[in-house]
């Protein structure tokens, strides 16, 4: 058999080619130098984190919501910083690490919790058993990120979940659940962190769910305001003032005025009251509060997660909805109070179950373990999903 070559070069020629190339090649890719690889979860429940810094002085790990505040990091002689931690409860945690004092990412994990401010990194410690916003082999929904015309001239931002059989069925329509995440979230906690979408397809699949689609809005239309005129984003007003309330206001203006006229339109919504829920996490939960007793004609399904209302500003804005108990508890479907009892809200949640129970509101209650965590809201969006819209 012949040999082939090439019709321009000798083969001396070909040769040197062939070694310039590989020349070539070895200054464009030098060796690689030492990796971290982190977080390696093992099957113990323990994990292992790594990060490379070679002329740092202290690394530690933040990890306080798995128990890990300030954990001390030691340094091999690679120059990476390396720490093992647990077994711990399985279930998605933030984490990230001090370096000399500074709080930075994970740079080796791609997983993150989405803020307007720090970012932390995500690790997901898996159960011996699946847990619902586990990733399993059902039928899965699809998540889309949207835009639409917002307050003063913005361009709002939205995470959309249509179920499973959206794209098929194109003559069925859906209830709509607005899920709103906390103070500093953004539209896309609930997805991130929150994995809304894993745990309705989990539930879905097993009958434990309507089919529903879930809208996931920014809770903050002043930052995105700010933020598209090239201004700082304003400072966040302190609980239960005016300014607060205000900016809760604005919210729910730019959700009933914007968002649902938006998704009515683009998807195949049932756009009635008692096909519309509204839920919330902390800030959101609050935003769900004042603005469904803002909007009763729209809302008929209302979960608060970690949120309450004042005293005050229920007699002060909101009179018919203690005031005239028997219509409130006609015209709501569900009424679902949550809080973990060391969450730094229980005791102001448990002061607006007592005004709730003293004028005989109806509601649903349930009191978690735990604090102020995305662990328990999780598990708060699992155990309302399965009542909304049955």
């Amino acid at each position: 058999m012949g040999v082939l070559r090439n019709r321009f070069l000798s083969p001396r020629n070909l040769l040197v080619a062939a070694l310039l190339t590989a020349t070539a090649d070895a200054f464009a890719q030098p060796p690689r130098g030492p990796q971290a690889r982190s977080p390696q979860v093992h099957a113990d429940g323990t994990i292992t984190l790594e990060y490379l810094a070679p002329d740092a002085e202290s690394v530690l790990l933040d990890g306080g919501q798995f128990g890990a505040r300030d954990l001390p990091m030691e340094q091999d002689s690679n120059g990476i910083w390396r720490v093992t931690y647990g077994p711990i409860e399985p279930d998605i945690y933030p984490y990230a690490f001090k370096v000399d004092g500074v709080l930075v990412q994970d740079p080796a994990n791609p997983h993150y919790f989405p803020n307007e401010r720090f970012r932390g990194s995500l690790v997901d410690v898996p159960a011996d058993t699946s847990l619902i916003h586990d990733l399993r082999d059902v039928p899965h929904g699809t998540v889309t990120y949207a835009y639409y015309p917002s307050v003063a001239g913005s361009t709002g931002r939205l995470l959309v979940y249509t179920p499973p059989g959206y794209d098929e069925e194109p003559d069925r329509r859906y209830p709509v659940y607005y899920l709103i995440s906390g103070t500093t979230d953004t539209e896309e906690t609930w997805y991130k962190a929150g994995r809304s979408n894993l745990i309705l397809d989990n539930l879905i699949a097993e009958g434990r769910a309507e089919p529903m689609i879930v809208v996931m809005p920014y809770g903050n239309p002043a930052a995105t305001v700010a933020e598209q005129r090239g201004e700082p984003k304003p400072d966040d007003p302190p609980r239960e003032t005016e300014a607060a309330v205000a900016r809760i206001d604005q919210f729910g203006e730019d959700l009933t005025e914007n968002v649902i006229p938006y998704v009515d339109a683009t998807y195949r919504t049932r756009p009635d009251r008692t096909s519309r829920a509204i839920g919330g996490f902390s800030r959101g939960g609050g935003q769900t509060l004042q603005t469904a007793f803002s909007h009763m004609d729209t809302f008929a399904w209302v979960c608060s997660y970690s949120a309450y209302l004042d005293t005050d500003l229920m007699e002060s804005r909101f009179p018919d909805i203690a005031g005239k108990a028997a219509q409130t508890n006609d015209s709501l479907k569900l009424l679902w109070l949550s809080v973990g009892d060391e969450d730094f809200l229980y005791e102001d949640v448990r002061e607006f179950m007592a005004y709730l129970d003293e004028h005989g509101v109806d509601y649903r209650k349930y009191i978690s373990g735990g604090g102020h965590t995305w662990m328990n809201t999780k598990d708060y969006l699992a155990r309302t999903a399965q009542l909304l819209f049955q």
